[in-house]
């Protein structure tokens, strides 16, 4: 049923007065007002299958006999009275919540959910004791794989059927369905469909209401209580979907194990915008920690040698002070506030001796979907239209681009050496490790969007912020200040070398 916000419908949850949009059902407004209706199989971006039956409320009526129905599938009437905590609800939820662990291991204690899982919740909250019945559980399929990034624990699963839908209503890949039937019931590949083909698969484990579905990249890497999550924004392309990235807390540090485990990425989940993602992303967001965690580049350069971060720059601001046509090769990696201070810097000191190009720092790999209906897009750089708002596009072939140039600046990635005037000098501002940084004339270290805040602005113009996870390290600088120090600015060269950590 539609919705129609312009509609609205007066009601009552619990004795207070709320208002309803017209097609809504009582979940959906009461979630509206604030109230809290559990729910297992509802999801607000699926379709209603009204299986679990958690979600039963009582509404009263005018002869004092109530009924009762499923929040879930039940539209709000005008002057309809619900009741989601009266002593009879609240028995319904108990022995629903006996009914779905009959068979569920309520295994917590080694449950990759545990900590965010409904159930697990919704036992403490609406029932907590062991279960009634004392006949063996059945049991059912442990570990089944299904597909490369996905496994199921048919033990834990309540056949709440999310991961269904979602392969049928958003993903569109029909993945997935359910055998058997009653409690034998399990969920398994559809004949005719290859699971590892849906590029929105790990969606179902960010949806599944227990531990059933779990990411396999990610099995046993660290309790959730043990992480937390950052608010960040996906640059695998320019829709910028908002995401959240977890690494271990400060205060559970490992200090008898490797410590490159405390800046480790633990996963990468979808942080809920409307305006850009809705509650979803693709696996190649899944993915992250494989573009950031490539082996980086830390320490600053000088003909190929390790040089000091202070003499690293001077020789760079030097090579800059003598070019006569110079050309900057501008990141779509970059941060809005990064691209302002090289824009900046450009007008207010090298405007009469430097172009500025914006180019691609990375292109679509081999095998990857270039693009789709839902949120994958072409372009694989997160900020392009923020570059192009202050910059020129390079245009057509990069060598023809650069005939003439004595100096040129390379920042971020996506550009080889052979593209690049033989004759000219080369300054590389760069993050990973890289042979190109033994050839530039100077190379000069620089945070990742991981350890440093800023912005991007997406494809439609929607500008998303991203902040910090971890601490620079070695000589790794921040592109934004450094800048400055490039075109001679001596307090901007000493904030640069006092914010290095060496």
């Amino acid at each position: 049923m539609s919705v129609d916000p312009t509609v609205t419908i007066d009601f009552f949850i619990n004795g207070v007065p709320c208002t309803a949009h017209d097609g809504e059902t009582v979940i959906q407004a009461a979630r509206r007002a604030g109230v809290s209706i559990p729910h297992f199989c509802w999801h607000p971006n699926l379709s209603v299958p009204g299986n679990c039956r958690i979600c039963m409320v009582e509404v009263e009526s005018d002869n004092g006999d109530p009924w009762f129905d499923i929040g879930c599938n039940m539209p709000v009437t005008a002057g309809m009275r619900v009741l989601t905590e009266s002593e009879t609800v609240k028995k319904l939820r108990r022995d629903t919540m006996q009914f779905i662990t009959l068979n569920h291991p309520v295994d917590c204690g080694i449950c990759n959910k545990s900590g965010e899982c409904l159930l697990q919740d919704y036992h403490y909250e609406h029932n907590g004791r062991p279960s009634l019945s004392i006949d063996r559980k059945n049991h059912a399929t442990k570990f089944y794989a299904l597909s490369d990034r996905i496994m199921l624990d048919n033990e834990r699963c309540i056949m709440c059927t999310r991961c269904v839908r979602f392969t049928n209503e958003v993903s569109k890949t029909h993945a997935l369905g359910a055998v058997h039937r009653g409690d034998h019931s399990l969920i398994r590949p559809a004949e005719n469909a290859d699971f590892n083909e849906d590029v929105y698969s790990d969606n179902v484990i960010d949806i599944c209401p227990v531990g059933a579905l779990l990411s396999r990249e990610n099995l046993d890497h660290a309790r959730v209580w043990y992480t937390k999550a950052t608010p960040s924004v996906c640059p695998g392309c320019s829709r910028g979907c908002s995401i959240d990235v977890w690494h271990r807390k400060p205060e559970w540090a490992l200090k008898a194990l490797d410590p490159a485990l405390n800046a480790r990425i633990e996963r990468v989940t979808p942080r809920e915008n409307p305006e850009v993602n809705g509650p979803w992303i693709c696996n190649k967001g899944r993915d992250l920690a494989k573009i950031w965690e490539r082996p980086r580049a830390t320490t600053a350069l000088v003909g190929g040698t390790p040089a000091g971060l202070d003499e690293a720059v001077e020789r760079a601001s030097a090579i800059v002070a003598a070019a006569s046509r110079g050309v900057v090769l501008v990141s779509s990696w970059g941060s809005n506030e990064e691209l302002a201070a090289l824009h900046h810097v450009l007008q207010d000191k090298l405007a009469s001796r430097f172009t500025a190009r914006v180019k691609a720092d990375h292109a679509p790999q081999p095998g990857e979907l270039l693009e789709d209906d839902i949120l994958i897009m072409a372009d694989k750089n997160p900020n392009r239209r923020g570059a192009l708002a202050l910059f020129t596009p390079l245009e057509g072939d990069l060598p023809a681009a650069l005939v003439g140039a004595d100096v040129v600046l390379v920042w971020g990635e996506g550009v080889a050496d052979a593209d690049l005037p033989s004759t000219a000098r080369v300054v590389r501002l760069g993050s990973y490790a890289h042979e190109a940084a033994l050839r530039a004339d100077v190379f000069l270290p620089i945070s990742i969007q991981t350890e440093r805040n800023g912005h991007y602005t997406n494809a439609q113009g929607v500008v998303t912020a991203f902040k910090a996870c971890f601490e620079p390290k070695g000589d790794v600088v921040h592109a934004e200040g450094l800048f400055q120090a490039l075109a001679g600015n001596r307090k901007a060269l000493q904030r640069v070398l006092a914010g290095a950590v060496s």
